[in-house]
């Protein structure tokens, strides 16, 4: 008779703000896999190892053993909180080396930091040669010398952390740009910490950059608190490897985490998805399927999507942490402000009954009814209503009337629906995972759940979540797919993360895909990027991690004063009063842009709104304004002038330059915007035998195009103004859909030619003749592939008194005037009446209606000839799902609003389904915008997304799209291929009010 093997234990520990869980599962195969041996919850101390041997000796008293087990993994949130707290006992200095060659230059690092952090922070800069294109190929080379020189000032201040980040590092496998340059940093700063932006995150130079900043900082703190939770580990007498947890569910080992503690910052919320999988995994009855789970605690419940592979949903590629930008993988989390502390109030006026947001949190004890506590609770209600009957003195709640019982639990009900259903990917109904010390405030039937689950050891579902942490291998990569198959191209990418997870320490036998996916490349037919990871079991040998962690401690100061040759950007060059002058609604309605003699001076706040602006002008295209506001808002901060001019103010015989950035998003995400436009501009010029125009106007007002022409124009550059127009009123996919070419009625582009193109680093071509109109843009776009899938594009000046019919005026005012409202809007906590105050904001009602608001149910989309096709549908709102105000009433609609989209949104088609046939209520030229309808925020194609709660805006299109046929011809219906749908004006065109005609009262 073989002797039975010995058990397989983990050990899981989950250190919170409040308390620290402990768990002991057996893994071992067979009858035994999977048994909660014992778990313990016990408050986390100031001194963190006291709290963790607290934890996992009450675990282990219960079992009686420590043999045979396999290892500790430890979840913990100390180093996201030292960044939410700002603690500079926590927090070191930073300098940056960026490779970035000619590109970059308007957006340097720290650029988008919140002013504190960024003061906190902000160490030397350097932005220096090297970088990569899409293709894998050079931007430029890496200058030995510039890396030296650079050493040389950082180790002059004091800086013991450096970040290097280099444009599309993370598809750099051969070159290896920033390991050479970390490896120069090393040998020349022998005690300063380095990291290495493609070991933090993805593809987004200016969020990974962010992620990598923040990593850097953190260095110290975390070597020290890592080495507290090995020595947890030693005076508890245990043999095992001590591991820490990922925001993707998968194990760090202690090295790892001491160079990487940013991957630790979602470790909670993915710990506690986990853990309910493995728990849900314990029910045989139970596939593997998706599942929402719903951590309820005691302040705030936080809602996941937990995929059939047992891990987490992740984020959008691009998420806000402190303040900052990011984009390395973290779970998709809705919090809401439910918990059993949330504060229970009933209106007397209305008898409506409110749960939260404010919460009692852990006072909930003392303050409690049922703790003979003078606040009603959450908590209160449960026990009140009978659902609850082992906590506290249900005596105590005796009195609460049922109509305040009732409100309370309907009122727990919608909140939990309404953010379940937007978590969701489609209609489908999925199931709920309850976790969490809260979970009884849950109902047992939600709308859209085809059940509730709830499962033993629930409360310590984080800890369980730690103790089955997987190993995973990524692979982010662009690849050649022209003459080998996306789907095989796939398959080696697969093979290449598997092979990482193994060589991370994964079981070969059990490693598996848990995330693939392929995403076509904008503008070209054979790139596309492969974004897979791979993850398994732990094989029980340690990882094959090999980077060493450096010494953290300081050195002592030194006294070089060598100048470098590369003078770093300067720290902390602004006061904190110039930063953000406008922090209330008061200030916003108080605040006058600065207008003088007919010239309108751009502040940082003008920039903000307009950026708002443009984007939701941008009809879902265009682009985000983001990185092209922050280049200007630095200039702006570095005492820098963009002015802005009537069309009525400029000479009529004057030229007046346009044009902007053509390409992919994928590039200007990561290789951001050098010196391509003006040098375009500038060699068009040259070529007219012109030394520049007396102003630009912006080619559309939608997206980033709609403030380009304004870097250019400012007094860094060529110090001439923009004129306050655009020739589109709006984005639209293609060159020759502009105004300047619809009273061109040759055909030919006379007015798009001579156009030149720049790649930005050394290629620039002009095209002078076209056969026709449409040739111009398919040319040069096909050019731009070739040079780097994203160039500066400047077009013919043109005579200022032929704009007088072509251009459409006061566009930039009228972005202005959008933001502002937007803005306005969330300082007066008026988001529900957003609509309204955006047809306000854009001539009222006779040029502006929402055209609907709803969830988004349904999205669409693929890339076809480099654009972006598909569709959208939005589904109204049920009665219940309205937040109701009675002094101000929003419009309802039924049904769903259909709308396509090629990159921008082409029609709208309602159907109220038992009321009649489909009927389409607006249509290119008139905009059709979509936001999101609890932050007013523009949404672009991209980011449309099941359950989304969305407002559509419909605003007329300006006349020169709709007074001739060639107009509707280059930018209506027509254009896109929908012959059969005729054009008919949603309203009456309102010409936007200047900002300079109102606000200057000096003007001459």
């Amino acid at each position: 008779m073989c002797e039975s093997q010995p058990s397989i234990l983990r050990l899981g520990v989950d250190v919170g703000g409040t308390n620290t869980d402990a768990v002991l599962l057996d893994i071992s195969p067979g009858s035994r896999r999977g048994l909660v041996l014992a778990s313990a919850k016990r408050p986390t101390t100031s001194e963190v190892t006291l709290g963790i041997q607290d934890a996992i000796q009450s675990v282990l008293q219960q079992t009686q053993s420590t043999l045979n087990i396999q290892a500790l993994s430890i979840g913990t949130t100390h180093f996201v909180n030292a960044l939410v707290e700002r603690d500079p006992r926590r927090l070191n200095r930073v300098a940056v080396i960026r490779l970035c060659g000619p590109f970059t230059q308007g957006t340097p690092p720290f650029v988008g930091f919140p002013y504190d952090l960024r003061h906190l922070l902000e160490g030397p800069c350097f932005l220096v040669s090297g970088g990569l294109q899409i293709d894998g190929s050079e931007i430029a080379p890496i200058k030995q010398q510039e890396i030296l020189d650079a050493c040389v000032e950082i180790k002059r201040q004091g800086i013991y952390a450096v970040a290097v980040c280099s444009v599309f590092a993370p598809i750099d496998f051969e070159i290896q740009q920033e390991e050479q340059v970390a490896s120069i940093v090393r040998q020349q700063l022998e005690s300063t910490d380095v990291v290495c932006s493609k070991d933090v995150a993805h593809i987004g130079l200016l969020e990974r950059e962010n992620a990598t900043i923040l990593n850097a900082s953190l260095l110290q703190y975390a070597n020290q608190t890592v080495k507290g939770f090995q020595n947890a580990a030693h005076a508890l007498k245990l043999k095992c490897p001590v591991f820490i947890t990922s925001n993707e569910g998968t194990l760090l080992t202690c090295e790892q985490a001491s160079h990487l503690p940013i991957r630790t910052f979602s470790s909670g919320p993915t710990n506690s998805m986990r853990g309910a999988a493995f728990l849900a995994s314990l029910e045989s009855e139970i596939p593997k399927q998706s599942a929402l789970v719903v951590d309820i605690g005691g302040t705030t419940t936080d809602i996941g999507m937990l995929l059939p592979s047992g891990f987490p949903r992740q984020a959008a590629a691009r998420h806000e942490l402190c303040g900052v930008l990011l984009n390395f993988s973290m779970p998709h989390v809705a919090s809401i402000g439910l918990g059993g502390g949330s504060v229970v109030r009933e209106d007397p006026s209305t008898g409506k009954v409110t749960v939260g947001p404010e919460s009692v949190g852990h006072r909930i004890t003392s303050e409690a009814l049922v703790f003979g506590g003078s606040t009603l609770t959450a908590t209160d209600i449960i026990v009140a209503a009978g659902r609850a009957s082992d906590i506290g003195d249900r005596s105590l709640v005796s009195h609460i009337s049922s109509s305040i019982i009732k409100g309370a639990e309907t009122a727990i009900k919608s909140m939990l629906q309404n953010t379940l259903d937007a978590m969701k990917t489609s209609s489908q109904e999925v199931p709920v995972y309850l976790v969490g010390g809260g979970s009884i405030l849950s109902p047992d039937i939600l709308s859209g759940i085809s059940r509730v689950h709830r499962f033993p050891h629930f409360d310590v579902a984080n800890a369980v979540g730690a103790a089955i942490a997987q190993v995973s291998g990524i692979v982010d990569t662009f690849e050649d797919v022209s003459s080998t198959s996306v789907s095989e191209v796939r398959s080696r990418v697969e093979a290449k993360a598997i092979a990482r997870a193994i060589a991370a320490g994964a079981d070969p036998g059990n490693v598996a895909i848990i995330e693939s996916e392929a995403i076509p490349i904008a503008y070209t037919a054979g790139r596309c990027r492969f974004y897979v990871k791979a993850a398994g079991e732990w094989s029980g040998a340690q990882s094959a991690w090999t980077e060493a962690t450096e010494t953290l401690t300081p050195p002592t100061s030194t006294t070089d004063t060598t100048t470098p040759r590369i003078k770093p950007t300067s720290s902390h060059a602004f006061p904190t009063a110039n930063v953000l002058p406008v922090k209330t609604a008061g200030d916003i309605l108080a605040y006058a842009p600065k207008v003088k003699k007919g010239e309108w001076f751009l502040s940082e706040i003008d920039l903000e709104w307009i950026a708002d602006g443009c984007y939701i002008l941008g009809c879902g295209g265009g682009g985000s304004p983001l990185h092209t506001f922050l280049e200007l808002r630095e200039m702006v901060r570095a005492g820098e002038i963009v002015r802005v001019v009537d069309l009525s103010s400029v000479r009529s015989d004057a030229l007046v330059g346009w044009g902007g950035g053509m390409g992919s998003p994928e590039v200007s995400s990561e290789r951001l915007l050098g010196n391509e436009y003006n040098e375009a501009s500038d060699a068009l010029w040259k070529f007219m035998g012109i030394e520049k125009p007396e102003a630009l106007v912006a080619l559309e007002i939608g997206g980033g195009n709609g403030m380009i022409n304004m870097i250019t124009a400012a007094t860094k550059n060529y110090d001439i103004p923009c004129i306050d127009g655009d020739f589109m009123g709006r984005a639209y996919p293609t060159w020759h859909q502009t105004t300047a070419n619809v009273y061109d009625v040759s055909a030919k582009g006379i007015n798009l030619l001579p156009s030149a193109i720049s790649s930005g680093d050394g290629n620039i071509m002009i095209m002078t003749k076209a056969k026709r109109d449409i040739d111009v843009d398919a040319s040069l776009r096909a050019a731009c592939v070739e040079m780097g899938t994203h160039v500066g594009q400047a077009t013919r000046p043109l005579v200022a008194e032929s704009l007088k019919a072509s251009l459409i005026v006061n566009t930039i005012s009228l972005s202005w005037r959008i933001g502002r409202a937007v803005a306005l809007a969330r300082k007066q906590s008026s988001l529900s009446q957003i609509g309204a105050i955006l047809v306000d904001a854009v001539g009222g009602s006779s040029t502006a209606r929402v055209l609907f608001s709803g969830k988004i149910t349904d999205v669409q989309r693929r890339v076809y000839k480099g654009h972006t096709v598909g569709k959208v549908i939005i589904t109204a709102l049920a009665v219940d799902d309205v937040e109701e105000d009675p002094e101000n009433p929003v419009e309802r609609f039924s049904g769903t609003l259909t709308i396509p989209f090629k990159n921008e949104n082409l029609y709208a088609e309602h159907d109220a389904g038992n009321a009649g046939p489909a009927k389409i209520i607006a249509t290119v030229p008139d905009l059709i915008s979509v936001l999101d309808a609890q932050s007013g925020s523009a949404l672009g194609t991209p980011q449309y997304k099941y359950g989304l709660r969305v407002l559509v805006l419909g605003i007329t299109a300006a006349p020169q799209w709709t007074e001739t046929e060639r107009g509707l011809d280059l930018g209506g219906p027509r254009a896109f291929g929908y012959n059969e749908i005729p054009y008919i004006p949603l309203g009456v065109y309102s010409k936007p009010r200047s900002v300079i005609e109102e606000y200057g009262s000096d003007r001459s």
